[in-house]
C-alpha cells in the first residue's frame, strides 16, 4: 500500500514537471520567437472578425502599436507618452497564448515579414467567447513597408470602403429613430454664441480602471452651466443628441422612479430654451458621416442674484 502511494506520488510529481518544462521551454511550443527577434513591426490593422474597424456600437478599433521582441521572455512596445520602446515581460500562458503590457494575446500567424496577434479575454486558462477576444491585430515588420510595399505606415492604416458602407448604413438606422443612437467617433461640440452660458467636456480616461481615450468618445459627458438662469438648478441626465443638433432627453439621474417623466419634461424645456438656443450643437460623426449618438449632460443653472 506504501508502495503504492510512492509510486502515485512521484507519477504526479514527473507529470507537474513535464507540464511545468512545456510552458517554460521555448523550444517544446509549437515556435518561438528567436527568427523574428529584434525585427520592429507596426501594427497597421486591428479589426473585428467581420473584417470590420468599427462594430455596431460605433467603437472603433484603431491600430497603433510599434513592437520588436527583444528576447524569448520580453516584448518592447513603444510608449507615446514616455516616447521610448518600453520593455515587457513577455509572459507564456499556454497554447499559442502569450502576455504582455496586460494584455492577453493568441499568436495566430509569425513571419520576418508580418505578425498577426488576436487580441483575447482569457479566464482561468479558458478564452472568453465573446466581443472581447474578437479582435485581430496584423504588424508589419518596418522594413518590409518601406521596401517592398513602399507606402507609409498611416496609410495601411486607415479605414476601408467597407467601414464607410458599414457606418452609412449604420447611421441610416439611428437616424430613422429619434431614441437611438451608436458613438460617434468625433463627438457632440457645444458652441456656445452667449457670454452666458460654458461648456466642459469632462475626460472620463482613469488608467487604474483601464479607461482609455476610447471611453471618452464611447461614453461622453459634458457639464453646462447657465449665468443668468430662471432659478438655480443642477441636473444630471443622458440624451440623445440627433445628426440635426436637436437634443432629446432620455434618462434623468438621481430621481425616483415616479419622478422620472416630470424631471424629463423639465430637462427637456432647460434643452429647448437654453441649449438650443444659446449654443450651436453639432452632432456627432464618424468618417465626416453625422448620426444621433449619446451623452451624459450635467446641467447648471445659477440664477440672476437681486441686489
Amino acid at each position: 500500500m506504501i508502495n503504492n502511494i510512492i509510486k502515485l506520488f512521484f507519477l504526479v510529481m514527473l507529470f507537474s514537471a513535464c507540464t511545468r518544462t512545456k510552458s517554460t521551454d521555448a523550444t517544446l511550443r509549437d515556435f518561438t520567437f528567436a527568427p523574428v527577434k529584434g525585427i520592429r513591426y507596426v501594427e497597421v490593422k486591428r479589426r473585428f472578425s467581420d473584417g470590420l474597424s468599427f462594430n455596431k456600437d460605433g467603437f472603433m478599433q484603431k491600430p497603433s502599436w510599434i513592437i520588436e521582441v527583444a528576447a524569448e521572455d520580453t516584448m518592447m512596445a513603444w510608449s507615446p507618452q514616455k516616447q521610448i520602446m518600453q520593455k515587457f515581460y513577455l509572459q507564456y500562458d499556454h497554447g499559442n497564448v502569450y502576455n504582455f503590457a496586460e494584455e492577453f494575446f493568441k499568436v495566430k500567424h509569425i513571419s520576418k515579414d508580418s505578425l498577426v496577434f488576436q487580441r483575447v479575454q482569457v479566464d482561468g486558462k479558458v478564452i472568453a467567447a465573446d466581443i472581447r477576444s474578437d479582435v485581430n491585430m496584423t504588424f508589419y515588420a518596418q522594413s518590409y513597408i518601406k521596401n517592398q510595399l513602399k507606402v507609409s505606415a498611416a496609410e495601411l492604416q486607415k479605414t476601408t470602403k467597407q467601414d464607410t458602407l458599414f457606418i452609412q448604413k449604420r447611421s441610416a438606422q439611428v437616424n430613422s429613430n429619434s431614441d437611438s443612437a451608436f458613438a460617434a467617433v468625433n463627438p457632440v461640440q457645444f458652441i456656445p454664441k452667449s457670454k452666458i452660458i460654458t461648456v466642459e467636456k469632462i475626460s472620463t480616461v482613469d488608467k487604474l480602471s483601464k479607461r482609455t481615450e476610447a471611453y471618452d468618445y464611447m461614453y461622453p459627458q459634458y457639464k453646462i452651466v447657465i449665468d443668468r438662469a430662471y432659478k438655480d438648478f443642477a441636473f444630471q441626465c443622458s440624451a440623445v443628441v440627433g445628426y440635426n443638433g436637436l437634443i432629446r432627453i432620455q434618462n434623468a439621474y438621481g430621481v425616483l422612479p415616479e419622478d422620472m417623466e416630470p424631471r424629463k419634461k423639465l430637462i427637456q424645456g432647460v434643452a429647448d430654451i437654453y441649449l438650443r438656443n444659446l449654443f450651436k450643437v453639432v452632432p456627432g460623426t464618424t468618417l465626416g458621416i453625422p448620426h444621433n449618438s449619446e451623452i451624459t449632460l450635467s446641467i447648471i443653472g445659477k440664477a440672476i442674484k437681486k441686489p
